[in-house]
């Protein structure tokens, strides 16, 4: 089994196919986390090897949790989840220390390439 991985997207149709990707890869997805604030929580119950968080959710977004997350896990690996129009975001979440990041609609092999990029 590759590493652990903590989903957090507040699309439940997005959550299946990225965990289909992932479990089709070998990773074992540990936890779905709907928003920001379940991911943080999660995050720190469960210690995955790898957080994907998607930018934009309810209650708080991606670069929040991923600031929280990094504010106690300085070593957590964080891969972003974008859509087209957020490269702004993106490059303040890797300023805020995301290791990557992928951009939907998904695609498996950046999304792997990305995942695999972070665990390095």
């Amino acid at each position: 089994m590759k590493a652990t991985v903590l989903i957090a997207e507040d699309s439940t149709h997005m959550r299946m196919i990225l965990k289909d990707m992932l479990i089709r890869d070998g990773y074992s997805v540990v936890g779905e986390a709907e928003n920001g604030k379940e991911a943080v929580r999660m995050y720190n119950e469960l210690r995955p090897d790898i957080v994907t968080l998607d930018i934009a959710m309810p209650e708080m977004d991606g670069i929040a949790a991923l600031k929280a997350i990094k504010h106690d896990h300085p070593k957590a690996k964080v891969v972003m989840v974008s859509a087209m129009n957020q490269q702004n975001q993106v490059i303040e979440a890797i300023r805020a220390g995301a290791s990557d990041f992928f951009i939907k609609p998904l695609q498996s092999e950046r999304v792997a390439e990305a995942i695999e990029r972070a665990l390095k």
